[in-house]
């Protein structure tokens, strides 16, 4: 039996088990990276570190337990306002805490600098806005001449 014939009789089989293969390959090598990533996200996600939910509310984290991802988490979205989401609303961490982010800086920035202190504004540079603005004829800026 030469290539030819082989590849006619058995092509189609072999393609679809490559194919196969592939797919138990890349779902295998996707389902890694998301354990690894919300073990990452676990880690983070401790008491204090500011954290956004589903919703698209801020929050900083008051309670959460990541061991019982059943048990509900509680975060504090305004001062004295505490509210239980599910664990798993949580769905990015902002501010990760002093603990996490305890690395120095390589750049060679000078943290010993004082701080630039703000310009304030003067008078001169102050813009009424209340004010309509009118052109040569008494026109407001919506185009309506006054009524005599």
């Amino acid at each position: 039996m030469d290539f030819a014939t082989f590849f006619q009789q058995y092509g189609l089989i072999l393609l679809l088990v490559a194919l196969l293969i592939f797919m138990f390959w890349s779902s295998r090598r996707r389902m890694q990276k998301q354990k690894v990533e919300q073990e990452e996200r676990a880690r983070q996600t401790v008491p204090g570190a500011e954290v956004l939910l589903q919703g698209g509310l801020y929050g900083t984290i008051v309670a959460y337990d990541p061991e019982n991802l059943d048990q509900p988490a509680v975060v504090e979205i305004a001062p004295g306002v505490d509210i239980k989401v599910h664990s798993q609303a949580i769905l990015r961490v902002v501010t990760p805490t002093a603990a996490v982010e305890a690395e120095p800086a390589l750049d060679g920035s000078h943290d010993d600098l004082p701080a630039e202190e703000p310009v304030a504004a003067s008078a001169d540079d102050a813009v009424v806005a209340d004010a309509p603005a009118t052109d040569a004829d008494g026109d407001s800026e919506t185009g309506t001449k006054p009524q005599a």
